[in-house]
């Protein structure tokens, strides 16, 4: 099995320390490494380097090189243009497809915190051996543990399967980002669980899938692959810009049928490292405050503070607020309005304000 870790995301609901020119999965947010390289060594504990492959926009080359200098560059899929998981996924299987579309692959973001790596683990190689018996997509579901706009969801139904204590589900449907009241209703069902992103199948069955539920796309990857069989970098750059710029999941996953996807139940401590309060409700504990850097504070609960050695952060007389120092930029928002930082960003990019992007 092929691993394909997914790196090309800028992480901007985690601005301003998360950037283009440095995104969130080349800090190190939860431990002494970078989420990636954590991502990777957790990966070689099950398969060899050789079998690693990234996935990242053209900006993040020189970032994958800088942490990873020995992986060559046949194992780095570089995006012609940023276009979302959806044409970056389907690059990645029209390649992958033509070295051996049989093969089972998973896609693995790089940015995740995993408590129990053993279970993890298991679970893939579960993914696998499913894949194989059945022919099935297997995704990885996440019983949820609050309402989440920010995440899909996916209904299972009856239990089919359960190998080496992995417990495998029939796939019912997928409803990505909902609302809050309908996010809340599927926390309190218990048949929905959050959606992980952990797709495991062959390269060969995610085209047939593309061409089902998305022809023209299916169409567009076809002739990049004849573009690739040529060497023709020119004609896979502007056949790219022709995908559309959308991710997998509304793509593809919502448009699954009932019965045509399997899905595991990994209860193996997952958090999906993507805002400021998702990084104090993973981390905290039974600590007042999350501190990074020199603080100090008076008076103050259940915060996040991020800075550096370099400079002093103080708050005083302030509960549930968001303080994030970088060398060019400070955010503060309440916690529980940190999934609002994107909007920031979105109103950056319409000011032109370039520079703190």
């Amino acid at each position: 099995m092929k691993a394909v870790i997914l790196a090309g995301g800028i992480g901007a609901r985690l601005w301003p320390m998360s950037r283009l020119s440095r995104p969130k999965q080349f800090y190190e947010m939860v431990g002494e490494e970078p989420l990636i390289r954590d991502t990777y060594r957790r990966l070689l504990r099950w398969i060899p380097a050789e079998k690693i492959y990234f996935s990242i926009n053209p900006a993040f080359y020189d970032l994958i090189k800088e942490v990873f200098p020995a992986v060559a560059d046949d194992h780095i899929f570089v995006e012609p243009a940023k276009r979302d998981t959806g044409p970056a996924m389907g690059l990645v299987a029209a390649r992958l497809e033509m070295l051996d579309p049989d093969e089972p692959i998973v896609f693995v973001p790089s940015d995740h915190y995993i408590q129990d790596e053993e279970l993890f683990l298991r679970c893939l190689s579960v993914g696998e051996r499913l894949i194989k018996q059945t022919g099935k997509l297997l995704d990885i579901g996440i019983k949820p543990e609050f309402p989440s706009t920010a995440l899909g969801y996916i209904k299972i139904g009856s239990k089919v399967d359960e190998l080496d204590g992995v417990a495998a589900f029939e796939f019912v449907e997928h409803k990505e980002k909902p609302n809050y009241d309908l996010a809340k209703y599927y926390l309190e069902d218990g048949a929905h669980l959050w959606h992980a992103n952990y797709y495991m199948w062959t390269p060969g069955k995610f085209m047939q899938a593309f061409e089902q539920y998305e022809p023209r796309m299916g169409k567009i990857l076809r002739a990049i692959q004849e573009a690739w069989r040529v060497g023709d970098r020119a004609e896979i750059t502007r056949l790219y810009d022709l995908l559309p710029k959308n991710s997998i999941d509304y793509l593809i996953t919502e448009k699954m049928q009932p019965g045509e996807m399997l899905v595991l139940r990994g209860d193996f401590g997952w958090s999906d490292i993507g805002a400021w309060d998702t990084l104090y409700d993973r981390l905290s504990g039974d600590e007042e405050n999350l501190t990074k850097g020199r603080c100090v504070t008076i008076d103050t609960r259940k915060s996040l503070i991020y800075g550096s050695a370099d400079k002093l952060i103080a708050v005083v007389g302030m509960d549930d607020v968001v303080v994030v120092d970088t060398k060019d930029a400070l955010l503060v928002c309440k916690r529980q309005q940190a999934q609002r930082v994107k909007d920031i960003v979105k109103r950056l990019k319409e000011e032109g304000h370039e520079l703190y992007l």
